[in-house]
């Protein structure tokens, strides 16, 4: 199978095959047993990280690259268990969602998933930069691979992103005809469907689909509603066609689909109710809520298309041209409080659509490779949510209290950015890179307090008492990232290097921001709107990373390594939060507001050590071939400066969030010809480290060090057409915090006293329990 074409291969975006990441290579072609023992052992890598085809020892880049049937055969569902087997990462489901990414590399990304906020980690399909989280929970199936890539990205393409990208690969169209069902069914009712098929209609044009439903019952109960808890029903389609103009000139069209119907995803309270008219304790099971919001259906809907050029003008230059346009849209009832009352309920829209055109012009020649590029990016992002906060207003005799946010952000952003290596000798090379980018924010802000309930988005009819914000601001912020590498390979199998990148993440404006809490900072008497323009507004990040790394394939490429050390100077860190805000000065907060600040600089440094090994060939009879695998990483993260809303340094009081120092994963893989077919056992644990969910540590949320222990069989026969397989995940069933809402102070004797709200609100979601999952594909 080839992707796209050969040229395309050559020159696809930051492409790795993957060491066919190198624990369970299956030999689909079992024409000749030559052909198969070369499908199941590890062979040379070949990436083109750089835009040009090179082995992965000679790429000066972090990069971590796995294959489709690799991430099949391990029974990785989605983009978040990617973060098993990447050192660094953590790619983790949004609180009170079921498809929204938070997304962490090295200590950098970003938590919220409102308008407003840009990821720190870039997230791409096929090439294609997604602007927003909603929708970034990618089910994988119909991929080629997927590819992990740390530290600042964006001198070889598409947006520039401060702390890594993650890059998801669909399957290519086959020159002959290609079919290919695969049927699941496991633990709590789950039956998975997945049709892919490939067919050329002549030689120069191909058509492909793939069509996925994706069902499972919930791993707990809604005991006031009597819904499933954390199920899933999503359904999602792509089709794609590929037409071979000349020799030449090559075109690929691509579209896809998705809605997700799953019921709402809602928390686990950690602490009973707070307010004595109530007696709620908290539930034995995590999995269990009371959420009692269910004035909008959990719903999201998302789709694509994408058209991709490419022209070889002559054997030196070739250029390319990525067109794409995206949109989605969610509603979710988030019930932040976790209980039947409306004492914080936040149910909540968001829409967001995007067009982007990149155009790449690519130079190879004997010495000198690399390439010029212009991206553009037009995308708007809305959300709407009440934030009902009817206890409170019971209190105060405001029946209804309703604080309403609406956020609209339009980004508009263009960049130029070259990248190109010099071969001076046979051993040493040098690499320069550079982008320009100049981003433009326009951002509306409108707060309004109701009264009578919901408001007009969400079915009801309230009204109006105050207009809290009315915000319009525009921003533009431009920034020049340089990138410098050098390598020198002491033999043809190692490479040691040495990079220096910088990046970039634009300003904005928060979405949540209250211009009325907008402080006087002249303390001349009155609020300006300069000063308000100052409070709404946030600055652009900006981290320094430098890194060394040695990479090896040595015992004929029966062992691939990578050992990287990087530092990182992190500066001007965004930190989103929330705040009561008690709008009549009785001490009762009544309505909340966003403040996002710039807080200071960060020190992050670190190792990552990963490889693959064929450790043992003909074990027990001919044809056995035992792998490892493995990943570690080590990161010590921590704040520098951290200026609090009182001018304070509380550095020493402060977190990196969702970074354990700690991520490491084993695999072990034994495959061997059993029963006239081919039989591939593998086992794997995977280690995260303390983390904090938050930059201010709680004892509640933060969760300690964990391990997962997830194992497979699959037995598939000896032409590749029939494959059966079980798989188990969390063996050990750990229970173990992927995210939380916090609104409360943790008080030093243990003691919690809510800051938003009456009965407090700290609730937890965590991540899957034990699962078993039977499969059963057929080729044809």
């Amino acid at each position: 199978m080839k992707l796209y074409t050969p040229h395309a291969v050559r020159l696809a975006l930051v492409s790795a095959t993957a060491l066919t990441a190198g624990l369970a290579v299956h030999a689909q072609d079992t024409s000749t047993t030559e052909q198969a023992d070369d499908q199941r052992r590890f062979n040379t890598v070949t990436v083109t990280a750089q835009r040009r085809e090179e082995n992965l020892v000679d790429v000066p880049v972090s990069v971590s690259a796995f294959d489709g049937d690799l991430l099949a055969d391990l029974g990785v569902a989605d983009l978040t268990e990617i973060a098993k087997i990447s050192p660094n990462v953590t790619l983790e489901v949004s609180r009170g969602t079921n498809t929204t990414l938070s997304a962490f590399i090295r200590g950098v990304g970003q938590q919220d998933p409102v308008a407003g906020f840009e990821s720190g980690v870039g997230i791409y399909v096929d090439d294609v930069y997604l602007n927003r989280p909603q929708g970034g929970v990618l089910d994988v199936y119909d991929v080629e691979r997927v590819e992990v890539l740390r530290g600042p990205q964006g001198t070889l393409y598409g947006r520039n992103t401060i702390g890594g990208a993650v890059k998801y690969i669909t399957r290519g169209l086959s020159d002959e005809p290609t079919y290919e069902v695969n049927l699941r069914a496991g633990s709590y009712g789950q039956l998975d469907g997945i049709v892919t098929t490939s067919l050329p209609v002549n030689d120069s044009f191909r058509v492909g689909a793939a069509v996925a439903s994706l069902n499972r019952d919930g791993f707990g109960e809604n005991l006031f509603t009597g819904e499933e808890n954390y199920n899933k029903k999503l359904f999602g389609a792509r089709v794609s066609a590929e037409l071979d103009v000349s020799d030449t000139f090559q075109l690929r069209a691509a579209a896809d689909y998705s809605l997700d119907k799953s019921n709402a995803r809602q928390g686990h309270r950690l602490i009973p109710d707070q307010y004595p008219s109530f007696d709620y304790p908290v539930l034995g099971n995590v999995f269990d809520t009371r959420a009692g919001l269910d004035v909008i259906p959990q719903r999201v809907e998302a789709y694509g298309g994408s058209l991709v050029a490419e022209l070889e003008l002559n054997p030196n230059w070739t250029v390319k041209n990525i067109l794409a346009y995206r949109e989605d849209e969610s509603t979710s009832p988030i019930d932040f409080d976790s209980l039947p009352e409306a004492d914080l309920d936040v149910p909540a829209i968001y829409e967001n659509d995007q067009f982007s055109e990149e155009l790449q012009f690519l130079y190879s020649g004997d010495r000198l490779n690399g390439l010029v590029g212009f991206y553009y990016l037009d995308a708007n992002a809305s959300t709407v949510f009440d934030v009902a906060l009817f206890t409170t207003g019971d209190l105060l005799n405001l029946s209804g209290l309703n604080a309403q946010t609406f956020g609209d952000v339009n980004t508009n952003t263009w960049s130029l950015f070259g990248d190109f290596t010099y071969d001076l000798t046979d051993q040493w090379s040098v690499s320069l890179g550079a982008r320009y980018t100049e981003d433009t924010r326009k951002s509306q802000v409108l707060r309004r307090t109701y009264i009578g309930g919901f408001s007009e988005f969400f079915g009801g009819n309230p009204l109006l008492i105050a207009t809290t914000s009315d915000f319009n601001g525009e921003a533009d912020f431009d920034d020049f990232s340089p990138r410098v590498s050098v390598s020198y390979k002491p033999t043809p199998d190692t490479n040691i290097y040495a990079t220096y990148s910088q990046g970039f993440k634009g300003g904005s404006f928060d979405p949540r921001g209250q211009t009325t809490a907008a402080p006087d900072i002249n303390q001349d008497g009155s609020v300006s709107d300069d000063e308000i323009f100052t409070f709404m507004q946030f600055d652009p990040e900006e981290v320094d990373s430098y890194e060394i790394g040695y990479k090896a394939s040595q015992l004929g490429g029966a062992v691939n390594y990578s050992l990287a050390a990087f530092y990182s100077d992190y500066k001007d860190v965004q930190v989103p939060g929330s705040i009561g805000v008690d709008t009549d000065g009785d001490g009762v907060s009544d309505s909340f507001s966003g403040v996002t600040t710039n807080a200071g600089a960060a020190t992050i440094w670190g190792v990552e050590f990963e490889g693959t090994a064929t450790v043992a060939e003909d074990l027990a009879k001919p044809g056995d071939l035992l792998n490892l695998g493995w990943s570690v990483g080590y990161l010590d993260a921590q704040y520098d400066e951290f200026i609090d809303a009182f001018g304070n340094d509380v550095s020493d009081q402060r977190v990196i969030q969702n970074t354990p120092d700690w991520t490491a994963n084993g695999r072990v893989s034994y495959d061997t010809p059993f029963a006239g077919g081919n039989l591939l056992l593998n086992t794997q644990l995977s280690y995260r480290g303390d983390s904090s969910q938050f930059e201010v540590p709680n004892a509640y949320l933060d969760q300690e060090a964990f391990t997962l222990w997830d194992a497979s069989v699959r037995w598939e026969t000896a032409d590749g057409r029939w494959g059966f397989q079980l798989t188990g995940k969390n063996l050990t069933d750990e229970e173990y915090i992927v995210a939380g809402y916090n609104f409360v102070t943790v008080n030093n004797n243990g003691t919690v006293t809510p800051t938003l709200g009456l009965e407090g609100t700290l609730t937890a979601f965590y991540g899957d329990p034990r699962t078993v999952t039977a499969g059963i594909d057929y080729k044809f």
